[in-house]
């Protein structure tokens, strides 16, 4: 079997394969793009931060030279050397369970992906790291083996340097797939390029996987074996080198544009805050009509804006809306973050009775935002809404939130929550869609009849439809146990310094 006469894998049938094996190549072949740059970059920057970057980025022409020139291994090879040297294995296990997979599932292939979910059995060969890729082909694509290169460690560190037999590339990837085997060979083998030749032999089909053109268009997550609803990391777009040199060039600029813009926001009348922003690049949106505030004279109660979660500083722009501060009670947050907050922040001591007396004693003084969900979630996914809030009060406004980031998310569940608003306020020009909606019926609260949770999950529905967002019963604690092994709590840190210093690897 040559290369240049393997049948295009469009011509490979994926009916009726449940119980055949299919052994497929990664960058190129189940991912439209061959480079695997990206990953790496993402790696460098999430554990080792901007100056882990910059190295991979000096270290990226000799990765070229050397692949281009001598061989694919030794590229690679340089490539995991300047990316994970001296890194903690744990630190890398924890990029690649929290925040690869997003970034590998937005470039699979469509038809190596028709493929290879339709048969039985499904394994992968790479020349990347096995630490790296393993999270997201087990859980998200259903692959039952992963060979990979492996990495050299050394008291829980990376020592940069890969174990025997090496770079799986060529005939090692063919003897990796004879040792894994060892009798019937695989049905189909899915490859790109010359190098997958030897693995491709051992099939009893081969398919070539043609280099991606840009009308072809990634599988969308609906197709997926699940949904990636949870997924951490600063970045937003995939760091190909022109965007890690955009990143790196980008970063001290946007920190001193970051606390301009929160020194306006903290420091300037609330009144004036939206037209601050506006002339800062910080785009914000205001939609309906906000109710007008309660006047403690009258004795009634505050209105309980509830409030769909995108970031930490929802309720800020909530008050930037309104021209007015809101205060907000808030599920856990950073010292950092109430220090510099303009409004009011009143920490919840998930203690119920002692939260709803709290929050009852708040709205006396009048208006109040709440962020039922308990954390924030990136996806067009609305997480549970926690009930508590439904029996406290049936003056409730929902208000859908939506925001736009262009370079770094503002939220982490891995990093320093302290630098959440200034990661948001990086972004060239980030953006803020507040859009109030009417005030809940009185017949639809608790005070009519109705359960707890059914007022709740009625708001909820209801900013899902203004949103065109999903409704799930996903919690706080399903959030942080996927992506950080914990229930989400901060754990305040005894040194402010410490923290600095690890800010742009948070």
């Amino acid at each position: 079997m040559a290369i240049t006469i393997c049948p295009n894998v469009e011509t490979c049938a994926s009916i009726g394969r449940e119980k055949d094996t299919v052994v497929a190549d990664l960058d190129g072949t189940l991912l439209r793009g061959r480079s695997s740059f990206p990953y790496f970059a993402l790696v460098a920057f999430e554990v080792g931060g901007i100056l882990r970057l910059f190295f991979l980025l000096l270290a990226s022409p000799i990765v070229g030279f050397l692949y281009y020139f001598v061989s694919e291994s030794a590229g690679i090879q340089v490539l995991i050397f300047a990316t994970f040297v001296g890194m903690r294995v744990s630190d890398i296990e924890s990029v690649a369970r929290a925040v690869l997979p997003k970034f590998y599932s937005s470039d699979l292939h469509p038809e190596s992906w028709r493929v290879f979910s339709a048969c039985g059995r499904r394994y992968v060969l790479t020349a990347n790291p096995r630490i790296m890729v393993e999270a997201f082909l087990k859980d998200f694509l259903g692959a039952d083996l992963v060979l990979g290169t492996e990495i050299g460690t050394y008291k829980g560190r990376a020592t940069g340097f890969v174990c025997q037999p090496g770079v799986l590339v060529g005939k090692k990837k063919a003897d990796a797939l004879q040792k894994a085997f060892e009798g019937t060979p695989p049905e189909i083998g899915l490859g790109d390029r010359h190098t997958d030749l030897p693995f491709m032999t051992l099939c009893k089909e081969g398919y070539i996987v043609p280099p991606c053109k840009p009308e072809i268009k990634a599988v969308t997550s609906d197709k997926l074996p699940k949904p990636i609803i949870f997924h951490d990391g600063r970045l937003v777009r995939k760091p190909t080198p022109l965007m890690a040199l955009l990143i790196i060039l980008w970063i001290p600029i946007g920190f001193l544009l970051a606390c301009l813009r929160i020194a306006a926001g903290s420091l300037l009348p609330m009144s004036i805050v939206y037209h601050a922003f506006w002339a800062l690049g910080v785009r914000v949106t205001v939609k309906g009509n906000p109710p007008p505030p309660v006047k403690k004279s009258t004795g009634r109660l505050g209105v309980l804006f509830i409030c769909s979660h995108r970031t930490l500083l929802d309720p800020i722009f909530l008050s930037t809306a309104l021209g007015r501060p809101i205060p907000a009670v808030t599920y856990s947050v950073s010292r950092l973050s109430e220090i510099i907050s303009p409004i009011k922040t009143v920490r919840l001591s998930r203690d119920r009775a002692t939260d709803a007396s709290m929050i009852k004693k708040l709205l006396e003084d009048g208006d109040l935002a709440l962020c039922p969900e308990g954390t924030t979630c990136r996806e067009p996914f609305l997480l549970r809404f926690s009930a508590l809030f439904a029996e406290l009060t049936d003056q409730l406004v929902p208000v859908a939130m939506v925001n736009r980031m262009s370079m770094f998310h503002g939220t982490t569940a891995r990093g320093w929550k302290g630098m959440d608003p200034f990661y948001f306020f990086m972004n060239p020009s980030p953006a803020y869609e507040v859009t109030f909606l009417n005030k809940l019926p009185q017949e639809l609260t608790c005070s009519s009849g109705k359960a707890s949770h059914e007022v709740a999950n009625y708001i909820q529905r209801v900013i899902a439809a203004t949103l065109s967002y999903e409704c799930t019963t996903f919690t706080r604690k399903d959030k942080y146990r996927a992506l950080a092994g914990n229930d989400g709590s901060v754990v305040e840190k005894p040194k402010l310094k410490a923290n600095m210093n690890k800010v742009m690897g948070c």
